[in-house]
């Protein structure tokens, strides 16, 4: 699992180690230059004589890169430097010009200059480098990435090609992002490989600013952030073992875990195709669907499996392909939200105040698409909704924020974290980096490819989800702090049979769920 702490806690961290002289900046710049001459010699096959762009700002980001400079200079790599603020780092300056780095400046203040280089030129410089160091902002800058530094990734980005081209290494994080939110207010220059300082930064796993660091690596410099809390959590492919519900000997289909899915309309069948199908492919011991005939009836030709009608479930999946119409599919969502103990007296009651009854018989529920227009005011945690941002920006609406579907995109963290606080439920946001806020933690998930934004894949991730929290029941509603972490699970696994279905290439809804079963058996493997 990848952990990521808020940015002050970072800080806080280094502290006592500067106080107490530690040459942290020494460590990173070696650090980093040594995975420069990696690069360098795994895309051209040497080093010296090639050539790195070392873009550096003011303040200690700026010191690291100009400290790389100069042990890249000195393994005969030609660097340059190019400073976008009027004062850089003193020591690492002189480092850098006594190592043998040219160094020049696109700040405005020094446009006149004989070392100046004007903002398109210094861009030029760097697509025609092999790898550009992006050492302008650090976790320590807030808001956009402004000046000649804003200028030269503007022009840089209108040009750089989406295959070749440098390779870009950011130190801490590329330059310009929200440290702690992962927005992107402002022009950045997308790094293929971030190295970060101690811890990743929250803003390195949430989108949209994910997209433009998606490998992340750390550089251990020795802090101690075992008293920090974690802002941000993302789950690796190790942790699928740890979480998934286990098929034991003694289980029968029972105990392995029950789905119930209320999906599809004579208008939309296949949505119910796909959600049970999921359910099915990823292990539930039993999938009952609950609808009209005709869309039951579809269900059944593609998954013979599938029990027709009500009975006993461990999870409910609800809203998938509804016609928000259909006054007999809506009241049989209202039963599914009433066995999750909502209402007046029941476990969890509409008011937010837990009831004295237990939670026997409480059961979690996934609410989607159609769904999601009849929540109470308030739900438990172990419900989980699953809109993309359109459905998002019409449930904040609707509860007295008003937004639309483009600013939910651009602070996705923000808003699924608002509605989290808003409903009470467990929110799983869906985009091309999945966010799940539940009570008390935040996690992200990016694995799925970009093939799979596709119709029917959000059926797909629903129905897996129901398994999860079908085959740990028990466990989500007594510990609802597992509820969010199943969530990231089912977002992981979901990209990852994407990927199986077809690696790099199109992928359907029906490719995804076919690939579920061979994906979680590896998976488990591993």
């Amino acid at each position: 699992m990848i952990e990521a702490v808020a940015t002050e806690h970072i800080r806080h961290a280094e502290r006592p180690l500067l106080d107490a002289g530690a040459p942290l900046m020494a460590h990173v710049a070696f650090a980093v230059a040594q995975r420069v001459r990696h690069e360098l010699s795994a895309r051209t096959g040497e080093v010296g004589g090639r050539r790195v762009v070392v873009l550096v700002g003011s303040g200690n980001n700026g010191g690291d890169g100009l400290f790389t400079a100069a042990h890249l200079a000195r393994a005969g790599v030609r660097t340059l430097a190019v400073t976008v603020a009027p004062k850089v780092h003193a020591e690492g300056l002189e480092a850098a010009r006594r190592a043998g780095v040219v160094v020049v400046s696109s700040a405005s203040s020094a446009r006149d200059s004989q070392d100046a280089l004007s903002p398109g030129a210094a861009a030029r410089e760097a697509l025609a480098a092999d790898v550009v160091v992006d050492a302008m902002l650090g976790i320590g800058a807030q808001g956009a990435l402004r000046g000649a530094g804003g200028a030269i990734v503007r022009a840089v980005n209108r040009q750089r090609p989406r295959r070749g081209g440098p390779f870009v290494v950011a130190i801490d994080v590329p330059s310009g992002i929200g440290v702690d939110d992962g927005t992107v207010p402002g022009p950045v220059l997308r790094a293929d490989l971030t190295l970060a300082c101690g811890s990743p930064a929250p803003g390195l796993l949430l989108p949209p600013a994910a997209h433009l660091a998606q490998d992340v690596d750390v550089i251990d410099t020795g802090l101690d952030l075992s008293g920090a809390t974690s802002k941000v959590l993302r789950l690796e492919d190790a942790d699928v073992a740890t979480l998934w519900p286990r098929a034991l000997p003694e289980h029968d289909k029972y105990r392995r875990g029950v789905v119930g899915v209320v999906a599809g309309t004579r208008a939309y069948p296949g949505a119910a195709v796909l959600a049970t199908g999921a359910a099915v492919r990823s292990g539930a011991g039993m999938v009952r669907h609950v609808g009209a005939d005709d869309v039951t009836r579809a269900v059944l030709a593609a998954h013979p499996e599938v029990v027709h009608g009500t009975g006993r479930v461990q999870a409910w999946v609800v809203g998938p392909g509804l016609d928000t119409e259909d006054a007999a599919q809506l009241r049989q969502v209202d039963v599914a939200l009433a066995e999750a103990g909502l209402g007046p007296g029941a476990y969890f009651s509409g008011a937010g105040v837990w009831g004295d009854g237990g939670s026997d018989g409480i059961v979690p529920v996934v609410v989607d698409a159609g769904a999601l227009s009849r929540l109470p005011e308030r739900c438990a945690p172990w419900i989980v909704l699953t809109p993309h941002a359109g459905e998002l920006a019409r449930l904040l609406t609707e509860r007295g924020v008003a937004v639309d579907r483009e600013q939910v995109e651009s602070a996705p963290a923000e808003h699924a974290a608002t509605a989290q606080r808003l409903t009470g439920a467990t929110v799983l946001l869906k985009g091309a980096t999945t966010v799940v806020v539940g009570p008390g933690q935040v996690l992200s998930q990016a694995e799925a490819p970009a093939w799979l934004a596709t119709a029917g894949a959000g059926d797909v991730l629903a129905g897996l989800l129901g398994t999860l929290l079908a085959g740990r029941s028990r466990e989500a509603v007594q510990h609802p702090d597992l509820v969010a972490r199943l969530a990231a699970l089912a977002a992981l696994v979901h990209g990852r049979a994407a990927t199986e279905a077809n690696p790099g290439g199109p992928v359907s809804a029906s490719m995804v769920v076919e690939a579920l079963p061979r994906t979680i058996a590896r998976l488990l493997a591993d």
